[in-house]
């Protein structure tokens, strides 16, 4: 089957699903696409294991393993939906709390990755699935950072203070590149390709992806913005948006640094001079229409191509379940442990309980975590541990994604928002 007639399907689905949750379910819409993707799933390995002879598993298990989601997802529209939600952020919002964005971004990824490792380690033991320390640290970076696309997808429904929004909103966009980091320097570490490399050189390595991606990214969002500062025509403007978000993405990969942040920080620069420099309401309403749809779009797909992975690409045990089952209980206390930087530099003298209870349980993780882990390479663990990365990621869509509203509505009802 082509890339057509791939795409062709999967929009259908996409489209339709997208129909019954507008009509009936009236879920978020990337939430309602995950949990209709795994609905599918679950439907056709029912039907499968009942009369194999429709063939309708073997079905869907080829177009899926035709569609590689880590090649899509990470070398792919990671770029174009990180750039769609930076784009749309307040930065002037944003920098006023950078310090708290900053150490949740980078050392609440690395304290989540360090605890969630140690306490996955015991849980595999417990499980009876033996897995060493190193590939839980794996697994640890590759569900530490939060999910922009689940985080952004109800953030505009969530009743809290703005504050508080802009710092769940940042460091949703810059924990994505410190966490993809971490991740490739464990995983080498892992595989045995890196094991005389020192611990200088892995900061040194850490701080040129990261610092070495910020800087691209303002170079290239610079020069887009000049050239769409000496124009008013909105197909050629958003001509030079997506040359920005796959070029910047793109020779970030090449350079060594991060996609991630380079994309994120053109996107935070275009967004803050284009309600100034954009030189007709015309364009600028082009331009949002245009993004928001490819937004919409690329969301529908990737909620849906993780839900339909849940029995296709996923080897479900007893011990692999019981082990996800422990899992989900310790990503959350991780979550509320490694917010300690973030308290540290201060949230606001008052309501700090509040804004604990939101940020632990505004934890959510996405495709990114599972494209992760479905990139590692085969091993007597990748089928435990990916698993247990999807109870995980199944979870914080599915439960703390559907609840995080009410629970914030109960806690600022009272409080109002400030």
């Amino acid at each position: 089957m082509g890339p057509f007639h791939l795409s062709a399907i999967l929009l259908t689905l996409a489209a339709t699903f997208g129909f019954i949750n507008h009509k009936w379910l009236k879920l978020p819409s990337t939430i309602a696409l995950f949990f209709e993707g795994l609905a599918l799933a679950l439907l056709v390995s029912g039907v499968d294991s009942v009369s194999a002879t429709l063939g309708v598993g073997n079905w869907l298990r080829n177009l899926i393993q035709q569609i590689s989601l880590p090649e899509i997802l990470l070398d792919g529209i990671l770029s174009l939906l990180l750039y769609a939600a930076a784009v749309n952020e307040d930065l002037c919002a944003l920098l006023k709390r950078k310090w708290t964005v900053l150490a949740l971004a980078t050392l609440g990824v690395m304290l989540f990755t360090g605890l969630m490792g140690l306490g996955l380690s015991f849980i595999f033991r417990l499980a009876g699935i033996d897995v060493p320390l190193i590939w839980c640290m794996v697994l640890g970076a590759a569900i530490a950072p939060t999910d922009p696309v689940a985080v952004h997808a109800i953030l505009g429904r969530l009743p809290v203070p703005e504050t508080l929004r802009s710092v769940i909103s940042g460091e949703s966009l810059f924990n994505d590149g410190v966490g993809v980091v971490v991740f490739a320097t464990l995983l080498h570490l892992a595989t045995g390709s890196d094991q005389d490399l020192g611990a200088g050189e892995v900061a040194l390595d850490f701080v040129k992806e990261a610092f070495g991606g910020a800087a691209l990214g303002f170079v290239c969002g610079w020069i887009a913005f000049q050239a769409k500062r000496r124009i008013d025509e909105s197909t050629v403007e958003l001509t030079i948006s997506l040359a920005l978000v796959l070029g910047t993405y793109s020779l970030a990969s090449w350079l060594g640094v991060s996609g991630p942040i380079a994309v994120v920080v053109a996107g935070l620069l275009i967004g803050y001079t284009t309600e100034k420099h954009v030189s007709s309401d015309e364009s600028r309403r082009d331009l949002q229409v245009v993004w928001a749809m490819i937004d919409s779009v690329l969301n529908a797909l990737l909620f849906l191509l993780v839900g339909l992975e849940a029995t296709v690409v996923i080897t479900w045990t007893g011990p692999a379940l019981l082990a996800a089952a422990l899992a989900v209980p310790l990503a959350l206390v991780v979550r509320l442990l490694s917010l300690t930087p973030a308290l540290l530099m201060h949230l606001g003298s008052s309501g700090k309980s509040s804004a604990l209870v939101i940020l632990t349980w505004a934890g959510l993780r996405g495709g990114i975590a599972v494209a992760l882990v479905l990139s590692l390479p085969d091993s007597p663990y990748r089928d435990s541990i990916l698993a247990v990365c999807y109870v995980v990621v199944a979870f914080t869509i599915l439960v703390q994604g559907l609840t995080l509203e009410p629970i914030g509505r109960r806690l600022y009802s009272s409080n109002g928002r400030t």
